[in-house]
């Protein structure tokens, strides 16, 4: 039996408590400042407010004052924060964990630099850590859902950091017959697939609020546009993937991950809005309170691209659905699917 920590209470970390408890290990759960009133109640009776789940009695709860009590032992560190808490993870806690724990984050995101280049989130952790350290900062990328991997269901992922070897030791924690995990070496290739997708996962879903909008019900569906703007995100993702080294193999967790965010979540749900026929910052304010990573992706995905532009390295042409969403999010632009840009004449070569 292995001690697992987990950090902030979120849904995905908490829905890997499931796969972790099942394989007979220690398992606890630590909330950030953001979870207390997740902790209290799961203190009271294992039930998760935003999961919507009751997870398994035995699992020990902390609140965040009380995290170097939760770490002594641990032989694994999960680190479940999102994008807006990257900041807080590094600066007030990246500096207390003990050396020698890998740590792996659930969190699926990066950083675009002024050179066109993406960062993923476990290399700017690694460069934030203190001075002389030499933390093993790893990662999960792939098509999964919290609810469903709670609820057991068979989901593919790929854990990727520097060393496969404590890859092959983390797999062999967390590994169950419904969680089947590839390891990856290519950081890059996983991670920038899997967080460029969400920018793809709201273009895509403008097509759902706009079959709502011509039949005028709620619930209308067309499939052909939902499916011609998933293969146009496809093959945008691809491209970019070659541009910045991640290697288009790694398309299968960008493409995976697009199709489970398209059927369901919040980006979706923005999307439907935005589709509908509102205004970003109508959407936005409908819907006040939910953290929409896939804002904050888009645009630094968006900013990614244009960079490379200016250095003569891509055109923008090549990318007509992401500089559309881009468009609609920062230029207020209403929603006007480019079709005729997607449209292409190929022959053998």
């Amino acid at each position: 039996m292995s001690v697992i920590t987990f950090i902030c209470a979120g849904q995905m970390n908490s829905a890997i408590t499931f796969p972790a408890f099942e394989n007979g290990h220690e398992v606890r759960l630590v909330g950030s400042p953001l979870d207390r009133e997740i902790i209290a109640r799961l203190q009271q009776d294992n039930y998760h407010p935003t999961l919507k789940r009751t997870l398994h009695s035995g699992i020990r709860y902390y609140q965040i004052e009380e995290l170097e009590e939760a770490l002594q032992g641990a032989d694994l560190i999960l680190n479940g924060v999102s994008s807006f808490g990257l900041d807080w993870f590094s600066s007030e806690i990246v500096p207390g964990l003990p050396e020698h724990i890998p740590i792996l984050s659930v969190t699926k995101g990066m950083v675009d630099m002024d050179d066109g280049t993406m960062v993923p989130y476990p290399h700017v952790l690694a460069a934030r850590q203190p001075a002389g350290r030499h933390m093993s900062f790893n990662a999960i990328g792939g098509p999964c859902t919290s609810y469903e991997l709670a609820d057991h269901d068979d989901s593919h992922v790929a854990f990727c950091g520097e060393n496969l070897e404590t890859l092959g030791y983390i797999r062999s924690l967390l590994a169950t017959p419904y969680y089947h995990i590839s390891l990856s070496t290519n950081v890059i290739g996983v991670e920038c697939a899997v967080a460029m997708k969400n920018a793809y996962a709201l273009g895509v879903s403008l097509a759902v609020g706009l079959a709502e909008k011509r039949d005028g019900r709620i619930g209308a569906v067309h499939y052909n546009s939902q499916a011609a703007l998933f293969g146009q995100g496809v093959r945008e993702m691809t491209h970019l993937l070659e541009l910045i080294g991640g290697g288009p193999e790694n398309i299968i967790y960008g493409a995976g991950d697009l199709y489970v965010t398209v059927f369901g979540g919040r980006t979706r749900k923005i999307g439907t809005l935005l589709g509908r026929g509102m205004s970003f910052d109508e959407a936005m304010q409908a819907l006040e309170g939910v953290t929409l990573e896939s804002i904050v992706i888009a645009t630094r995905t968006a900013r990614t691209v244009r960079k490379l532009a200016e250095r003569g390295i891509v055109c923008l042409d090549e990318f007509p659905l992401l500089m559309h969403v881009d468009e609609i999010i920062n230029q207020g632009r209403p929603v006007d699917i480019p079709w005729e840009a997607f449209t292409m004449v190929a022959g053998r070569e």
